[in-house]
């Protein structure tokens, strides 16, 4: 029996990490998207990497220690004595959406610091998630007294409050009443680990599209399809990069595949005006 030997391609190996939703590894696949930037990364050594970190501060703990106190040496080591924080100079610089620079510089974004603190508070068997709380992702713990909100940007554990002051520029305006407000225990549910992925990229998505960098910014959206191939927007933005790139036939394709699928989007017009021009060229 002849074996097949080829290496996949980062693009494969990350879509063998998110076929399914059941064993979906976070960590591995958040790490992988780095790969486009820095080819020769080695995803293994980085969870290694993260291994021996959660290595070191079980060795602070006693092995019945209760929840708030692991809770409290976590934070101690991840935010004080390792110095994990937020890139507060260069917020939109790429490198805070790769894990494998995050752990180098200890710098990064809200949702990177998120998914490294949430490995390590995971590993210590804390009831941890992520919360895709509008505008800054955010972690919470579970505990036996009640529940805590973490920024994990700055550390800071956040009051009921201070969500609210946070969420009030994202409320909805146009007279609705008072009690047709949506809850804030909506802005708080956890985000499957597939939303967190998609979020991660979405960002390096708007970084590489503000830049106009349609190479990086079409290897992000090979991704974002991988990840939910019916998110047909990815369709027709992949397209808009191709044809910018000059390559008409991907262009094209991708541009038809959207307008098969957009139904009653206001956009149809208009990108049926620019398939048909790029059916010209």
């Amino acid at each position: 029996m002849q074996l097949n030997l080829d290496v996949p391609s980062p693009l494969q190996y990350f879509s063998s990490l998110v076929q399914s939703d059941e064993h979906f590894p976070l960590l591995e696949a958040a790490i992988s998207l780095a790969q486009d930037e820095y080819p020769d990364l080695d995803v293994q050594q980085v969870l290694g990497d993260v291994d021996q970190l959660l290595a070191r501060l079980k060795r602070r703990l006693p092995s019945d220690a209760p929840a708030l106190q692991r809770l409290r040496a976590l934070n101690q080591f991840f935010f004080y004595d390792l110095s994990f924080g937020g890139n507060v100079n260069d917020y939109y610089d790429p490198d805070n959406s790769y894990l494998n620079a995050v752990l180098r510089t200890r710098r990064g974004i809200p949702i990177t610091l998120a998914v490294l603190w949430l490995e390590l508070a995971l590993g210590l068997d804390l009831n941890a998630r992520g919360v895709a709380f509008p505008g800054h992702f955010m972690v919470k713990v579970n505990l036996p007294k009640g529940q805590v909100l973490i920024d994990p940007f700055s550390g800071q554990s956040l009051s009921r409050e201070e969500l609210a002051e946070r969420l009030e520029p994202f409320r909805p305006r146009g007279g609705m009443a008072d009690e047709f407000e949506v809850p804030m225990g909506l802005y708080l549910q956890s985000a499957p680990p597939r939303e967190i992925i998609n979020r991660m990229l979405r960002n390096l998505k708007d970084i590489h599209r503000t830049q106009e960098d349609w190479q990086r910014l079409i290897a992000v959206q090979d991704r974002l399809i991988v990840l939910q191939p019916d998110a047909w927007l990815e369709y027709r933005d992949r397209g808009l990069a191709w044809a910018v790139q000059g390559e008409v036939a991907r262009a094209v394709a991708d541009l038809e595949t959207y307008l098969a699928h957009a139904e009653d989007a206001l956009d149809i017009d208009a990108i049926g005006e620019r398939l048909a021009e790029l059916r010209r060229t």
